[in-house]
Formats: structure tokens, sequence, C-alpha cells
């Protein structure tokens, strides 16, 4: 069992959630808290198992796990309609992925194997090797971003996938761990902590997390499809400021406003 202890001050909420327990406390010191509004619903295949999820020039790009089922589509974000699909080998846990240029890249769990799509025709390109597990991928228009499941994010170099710089993800001075799904929004990192419903927001330089946004009820605004149906999925519509979130095995996927709880 994970424990966190974020503060010493005055708890103000105690989430438990598969066995990790995550605290939100009232200090000054502390990160901003914030919840949500939904401002729109649409469709969302309750069959996959998000792993990474982009808006990019009009269109959904989503990635999905298992082996066997992992893959990359582009999807209509209207009709959750996939215009372009590709599958990886089933021996492939797919992971993140993200949109560099004309490249995407995607991330696999445990085989350190790092696929490069081209974003036009889903034509393989190449691949890299990843020394880690592979989780979330961001880009924030320099390097790449990759989460592998612990407080730690690595800058990767977008031409050979080496590591640039690290930084340790801390909540309140203590590492935070479990790092998931994430995406590049105004200059933050937006990370999905897995098996919770909190997305937190980092600070690239340093690792601190500025702020959290609670979103726990949204998962009772769709139908699961399984036990492993958990949130996960953060896409940023830069041109109208959207923000877009779903879950593994969720038949929805929302257009959310951040407000104040």
């Amino acid at each position: 069992m994970k424990f966190l202890k974020l503060t010493a001050q005055t708890l103000l909420i105690v989430v438990g959630i598969g066995g990790f327990f995550f605290q939100v406390a009232h200090a000054q010191d502390a990160p901003e808290q914030l919840s949500y509004r939904i401002v729109n619903t649409y469709p969302h295949d309750i069959n996959a198992f998000t792993q990474g999820l982009i808006y990019h020039e009009g269109y959904l790009f989503e990635g999905t796990g298992k082996n066997g089922l992992s893959s990359l589509s582009k999807i209509n974000l209207e009709d959750n309609e996939v215009l372009q699909t590709t599958r990886l080998n089933r021996r492939y846990f797919g992971e993140g992925i993200e949109v560099v240029d004309d490249r995407i890249f995607q991330l696999t769990w445990t085989s350190n194997m790092v696929f490069v799509w081209d974003k036009n025709n889903f034509e393989q390109l190449g691949t890299h090797y990843n020394a880690t597990q592979g989780w979330g991928l961001a880009y924030d228009g320099e390097h790449l971003i990759l989460s592998d499941g612990t407080s730690t994010l690595q800058f990767m170099d977008t031409e050979n996938f080496a590591p640039q710089r690290k930084v340790t993800v801390t909540f309140n001075g203590n590492p935070l761990s479990n790092v998931n799904e994430l995406e590049y929004i105004n200059g933050e990192v937006w990370a999905n902590i897995w098996q919770t419903d909190f997305i937190v927001r980092i600070n690239p330089e340093d690792g601190v997390v500025t702020s959290v946004i609670d979103l726990t009820g949204l998962s009772n605004e769709t139908q699961l499809g399984s036990r492993e149906a958990v949130l996960n999925g953060i896409a940023w519509d830069e041109v109208n400021e959207r923000l877009f979130v779903t879950g593994k095995h969720w038949a929805n996927l929302f257009e959310i406003e951040i407000v104040d709880p």
C-alpha cells in the first residue's frame, strides 16, 4: 500500500482509491484546489483502454493499451468515428502518445520500445529505445516529456529519445508517484494520478505541483466498461482553449471547465 503524506496541517479531504491515498491539505502553502464543470459530452469507445490522448488539428488522436488490443487511432470528436487506425503487434502494450511536427510518438509499457509513426498515414517511421517503463508523454515545443509511473519526469530529445534532464514531481516537498498520462498546457505539465480522480498541474522547471483538480463524480456521468475504468486521458485544444478528459473503458469523453471548488 502506498501512503503519501502531503502536509502536517489540517486535512481538507482524504481519498483512497485502489490502495493509493491522496491527501489534499488546507494550508497557506498548499497547492491550489480546483474543481470542474461539464461543458459538453461526447461519445467515446467503451472498449478503449485509453493510454494517450491528444487533440490536434481538429481531431482526437488516441493510443490504447492491452496486449493484442493496443492501437493508435485518429478520431472525429463529435461522433467518435474512427478515421484512421493501426494496431500494435500483440507483444506490445501501448501507452502514451504525442505529436511532434509530422510524427506521432507512441510509448509501450514494459517493452522499452517507442514507436514513431507518420502523422498523416500512420506508416511506421522508426523506433527508439526507452530505458524505463513508458506511461505518459507530452511535448513542450522542445522536448518530449516522459512519465514512467514514478515521481520522475524526464525530458527527452525528439530525434533520438535520449534523456536531457529530469525533475522530481513533488507535493508540498514530498515526491508524488503514479504520475501517468500527460498534457502540456500553457507552460505547465498536467498529469493524471493513476487510480485516483485527481489531475495535478506541475511546474516543469522544478516539478512542484501548483494545483490539484478534483474530478470526483465525473465517472458517475458515464457508463463504465470494466473494473479498470479509471480516469485517464487529458487533451487540450490550444486554438479554442478547450479541455477534454476521459477514462479507460469510459463511454464518454467530456469537455470541462476548471472552476473553484
